[in-house]
């Protein structure tokens, strides 16, 4: 069995990067330094999103789907630095060579990890490996879009066109999955700000749960599960879930009847 790792990722502003590239003093906040780069953006595009590159990882969530078993966490510790966080996500590819499944990971979760891996130094020489050293990969490997080593969920059902895709959260209420949980990606620059990390965490890896459960859902549409397998992986989370004493995921459960 191929493992499987859905991952999903949370970002705030990188305010030292920020300092860096506007030359912005010391005595000016972080808050103050984010808001300087939001009006910016919005003065150049209509919209305060930050190009990748100045977005700080502050989560990263996996579910891991193995012959063991399934896994849901986030990786590291909530008061880990982001090099940290991101080596360790590369070293789990390293490790398993997974299959990776996101939801719009194409378009931004990697994207954000490989600048982001490049500014620290992180290595990860089996998923930038595009055949040099494992032919298999000269044909699948995780860079190209055409390739399912790694499966951008929402890239794929659009047919790669950027005004068919759609949310996570409103595909998985459709299919009857619980959605986004506690906040949604706008809210993490504030919920950072005030130290809650922790629920940062969570809400990213109710994300991952949901990113996973669609996965299930696609592979029975493909038939590449059946119906009596897909009731079964679906039961795993269930399983994962009910064992779990975290409120998050009682929630989760809750609205998942």
């Amino acid at each position: 069995m191929i493992p499987v790792l859905v991952f999903d990722i949370e970002t705030v502003p990188d305010t030292e990067g920020l300092r860096r590239l506007y030359d912005i003093g010391a005595e000016v906040t972080p808050a103050e330094v984010a808001e300087v780069a939001f009006q910016r953006r919005r003065q150049a595009t209509g919209s305060d999103f930050l190009q990748l590159h100045v977005q700080r990882v502050a989560a990263v969530s996996c579910v891991l789907r193995d012959r063991d078993g399934i896994r849901i966490w986030s990786l590291g510790n909530p008061g880990d630095p982001e090099p940290e966080l991101i080596r360790r996500f590369f070293d789990g590819i390293e490790k398993y060579t997974p299959q990776l499944v996101s939801w719009n990971g194409g378009g931004f979760d990697l994207p954000v990890l490989h600048y982001r891996a490049m500014i620290h130094g992180v290595r990860a020489p089996r998923y930038w490996d595009l055949g040099e050293d494992d032919r298999e990969f000269k044909w699948n490997n995780y860079i190209s879009r055409y390739h399912t080593r790694h499966l951008d969920l929402m890239d794929l059902l659009a047919l790669y066109q950027p005004r068919a895709g759609v949310g996570l959260d409103e595909i998985a209420k459709l299919i009857g999955f619980p959605g986004k949980m506690g906040m949604d990606g706008s809210r993490v620059w504030e919920a950072f700000q005030r130290g809650e990390i922790a629920a940062i965490r969570n809400y990213c890896e109710t994300d991952a749960a949901n990113t996973y459960l669609v996965y299930l859902r696609f592979q029975l549409m493909r038939g590449a599960l059946t119906q009596e397998q897909y009731r079964d992986e679906c039961e795993w989370v269930r399983g994962f879930l009910r064992n779990s004493d975290e409120p998050h995921w009682r929630e989760f459960l809750d609205r998942w009847q």
